[in-house]
């Protein structure tokens, strides 16, 4: 089915980039709050997103990121259809052990993240993909610390308010204000977890090459 192992890498990259962004989006109603400040929890799998997103930068080049980026998008889009029905189906009365109430408590806010995150995610991949490239033109394959992180500064800033305003903002689930301090705190968090997985981007960088052994020569060759 494969035919080779940089297919067998790319397969598994994708499973786990998309698998996170499907969820994030299901859990994202859910606000927490760090001491003073409220954020999403489906802030929680993006860390990993970013991994990955920078792993298929390194290993599959611009149109490998921005190909899964939109294939994506359309499952995320999926997911907002298959809501959307369920939704709009009526529960069986005294049967179900879930009422309508109660699904749309948890999904219907979900719908506004979904319609939210299409718009920051496709934005903040087009906008990481061309940071990461842009640096990398310069740096080779050396300074991977500059292109990841350098990349995820800028993207996730327009995506931490996109998501915000458009889910939570807009539709009068939080005021300006909270909207101003969540964003900045979702954005710290997302920022300082980047910082954080910056070895393990060494160490996924590591394990790659390796496996890919002779296939690896030229590695940053686009799909």
């Amino acid at each position: 089915m494969f035919k080779t192992k940089k297919e067998i890498v790319f397969v598994i990259l994708a499973g786990i980039f998309i698998t996170n962004a499907v969820v994030a989006e299901l859990i994202g109603g859910k606000l927490i709050q760090i001491g003073p400040f409220v954020m999403s929890i489906g802030i929680l799998p993006w860390p990993i997103v970013f991994l990955t997103t920078d792993l298929i930068n390194e290993y599959f080049g611009e149109k490998g990121v921005k190909k899964l980026s939109f294939i994506t998008a359309c499952l995320i889009a999926y997911a907002f259809l298959i809501l959307f029905m369920a939704i709009v189906i009526p529960a069986a009365k005294g049967i179900s052990p879930v009422n309508d109430e109660q699904f749309q408590a948890v999904f219907g806010q979900s719908m506004w993240i979904i319609v939210g995150s299409l718009v920051a995610f496709i934005a903040s991949q087009l906008i990481d993909v061309w940071i990461f490239w842009f640096f990398k033109r310069r740096t080779g394959e050396k300074k991977i610390w500059l292109r990841t992180t350098g990349s995820t500064v800028i993207s996730q800033l327009f995506d931490s308010f996109i998501v915000l305003g458009i889910a939570f903002w807009l539709p009068g689930k939080i005021d300006f204000d909270t909207f101003i301090s969540s964003g900045l705190t979702g954005y710290i968090f997302k920022l300082s977890v980047a910082v954080l997985l910056t070895p393990l981007i060494y160490a996924g960088h590591h394990l790659i090459k390796k496996y890919l052994g002779q296939d690896d020569e030229n590695h940053s060759q686009e799909l």
